[in-house]
């Protein structure tokens, strides 16, 4: 299992860069998990619109599915247009993004599968089994398998149990780090914090994490010391380009 980042920024994306998206191969088959601003341009340096097998958004703010219409827009505009684009999400989650675009040839472009938060369904090769997670809409942390190997991803969501069942000695933990620390009051439950981060991962026994979603500016080194004071397994930031290979 390959992973490639095509964006990590929290809420906006700093210049240059992109908020969360992220590129998934295994044996040939490309599924891509978020497509938050700025991210098609990335993901189109890697592969061919056409090229996407599947894509799955974990919740419905646009710093994870912006860019979702600008890649459906390619399929449907391309000289010989592929097949529906699978896209897998919770209901309702696309209602917004996709209400931003009504031509025809463009809702030929996917079919919608509506995800059933603690499901399992198979994507391609990938066996995915999902956890609905704390944030301010319904998000749903995402379990990934094949190959042997695991990556469980968060989305965003506060600290909590479900977070170290969905990564429980899964091989990577992508997770979301939005502060360094302390975690405001108004977002405290829904969003987390480096340090927390750290702990879930090694309450869950992940073999590696890697922080995502960092607000622009935020230091990196710090981020990545506050989730190694809780966990002793290797620590990253995601940053836009960077490839993992998990076995």
């Amino acid at each position: 299992m390959r992973l490639t980042v095509l964006g990590a920024c929290g809420a906006w994306p700093e210049a240059g860069q992109a908020c969360s998206g992220y590129l998934l191969e295994q044996d040939g088959f490309r599924l891509v998990v978020d497509l938050g601003y700025a991210t098609v341009p990335r993901l189109l340096r890697w592969v061919a619109a056409d090229e996407v097998d599947a894509v799955f958004v974990t919740h419905g703010h646009p710093d994870h599915c912006a860019d979702l219409g600008a890649l459906l827009r390619a399929r449907a505009f391309h000289d010989d247009p592929p097949a529906p684009l699978p896209v897998y999400a919770l209901p309702g989650a696309l209602d917004a993004v996709l209400a931003l675009d009504r031509s025809r040839l463009v809702d030929a472009a996917y079919v919608r599968h509506d995800v059933t938060a603690g499901g399992q369904f198979d994507v391609g090769p990938f066996r995915a089994r999902t956890h609905l997670l704390p944030h301010f809409v319904p998000n749903a942390g995402v379990r990934l398998a094949a190959g042997g190997r695991v990556l469980a991803y968060t989305g965003d969501t506060g600290p909590c149990p479900e977070v170290t069942e969905l990564a429980g000695d899964a091989d990577l933990l992508l997770a979301e780090a939005t502060y360094v620390d302390r975690v405001p009051d108004d977002s405290r439950g829904f969003q987390s914090s480096a340090r927390d981060a750290g702990r879930q991962a090694a309450r869950a026994g992940a073999a590696r994490l890697l922080l995502t979603h960092l607000r622009p500016g935020t230091d990196h080194a710090a981020a990545e010391a506050a989730a190694a004071d809780g966990y002793d397994g290797e620590v990253g930031v995601a940053t836009a380009d960077q490839t993992a290979d998990l076995g």
